[in-house]
């Protein structure tokens, strides 16, 4: 492993007249929105070969928003993955495609397998947190190594790229919503933009204020405020759920109410519209991120945080510990001062 290491640094300077590259990762939607400036890196690096990215299939949708990516493959992960055999015909469909070099920041076990089986000459790996497993090195020629929990998870795959010769000043985004999925968000929407764009579920409750809480803040927003407000959600069951109590404890009618009423390409165009976004710890503030626009973030604290908190100008966040009915600890008022601060951008 040690001269698989050692060798790293010289992994752009060997593969430089690569014709054909994959970034190969299989994950979700934050996963995939903060590959955009490790991908963008590899676009500038190999301008000439054809760049490939393999995300969870569900997610292959906002990848469009990078147009210079010449294929975008899709995993099958959601609602669950695939049995190991159940690979055997993407291994044969990577190695016909005949990659010169795959490149995995990901680092898990079937990402990693299928790096590993994928044929490519020059295959770049990130150790895992744990080391990974026994025969995680025998799949890549070049290793690199970068902390895990110290920055944000795209800087991290930055990083990674740096260390292995790869040339950048600084992380970059540089995206294009398609004009298409505009017009289409717009006939939906209404308006002309500039609303203020709500994600009030994740996944999970103790991701989420509470009812009570988000019901006044949002409530307190609208008439302080006086824009339009448009609320998303995904279409199933539980959430949709969720949205139907909130709309009852609001006071005010939203602009419009999305219940997976939305492609991908549409839900990004709806945000890169907004003059805010709010939201707790989901997709939504990585689409507004990578839109560049202002955003309100509540998170609980948990581990592995900073990889996934996104702090700065347009990024103002706030941390509150876990619970089971909802996030505490976050003042509805420090919210709603931070959400007048951000709207004073646009």
């Amino acid at each position: 492993m040690s001269d698989k290491l050692t060798k790293t640094p010289g992994f752009y300077a060997a593969t430089r007249d690569a014709k054909r590259v994959m970034l190969l990762d299989l994950g979700f939607l934050g996963d995939s929105i903060h590959l955009l400036p490790a991908l963008w890196v590899l676009r500038q690096s190999y301008p000439d070969a054809e760049l490939h990215v393999m995300v969870s299939e569900h997610v292959t949708k906002i990848m469009e928003v990078a147009p210079w990516i010449d294929r975008i493959w899709g995993y099958p992960r959601f609602p669950r993955g695939p049995k190991w055999y159940q690979d055997f015909g993407r291994v044969r469909q990577l190695r016909t495609a005949k990659f010169d070099v795959v490149v995995n920041l990901n680092g898990s076990d079937r990402s990693s397998i299928l790096t590993g089986l994928s044929g490519a000459r020059w295959r770049l790996g990130r150790r895992p947190e744990d080391g990974g497993p026994a025969f995680w090195s025998a799949m890549f020629t070049h290793i690199v190594e970068h902390p895990y929990k110290a920055e944000l998870i795209s800087t991290q795959r930055w990083q990674c790229l740096r260390k292995a010769g790869f040339p950048g000043e600084k992380p970059e985004v540089r995206i294009e919503i398609p004009a298409d999925a505009k017009r289409r968000a717009l006939e939906k929407a209404g308006g002309d933009g500039g609303w203020i764009h709500v994600s009030p579920f994740t996944t999970v409750n103790y991701r989420e204020l509470s009812f009570e809480q988000m019901a006044g803040f949002l409530s307190t927003l609208n008439q302080t405020t006086k824009r339009r407000i448009i609320l998303t959600c995904a279409g199933n069951e539980r959430e949709r759920s969720r949205m139907s109590e909130l709309l009852g404890r609001l006071d005010f009618a939203p602009w419009r109410v999305f219940c997976g009423d939305l492609d991908l390409l549409e839900y990004a165009a709806i945000v890169s519209m907004s003059s805010l976004h709010l939201g707790g710890d989901s997709g939504g503030n990585h689409v507004a991120w990578m839109s560049g626009v202002p955003s309100v973030t509540w998170y609980r604290d948990f581990e592995g945080l900073s990889e996934w908190i996104l702090q700065g100008e347009d990024c103002m966040a706030f941390v509150g510990e876990q619970n089971d009915t909802g996030i505490r600890g976050i003042d509805s008022s420090d919210l709603l001062l931070a959400s007048i601060k951000q709207l004073q951008k646009r």
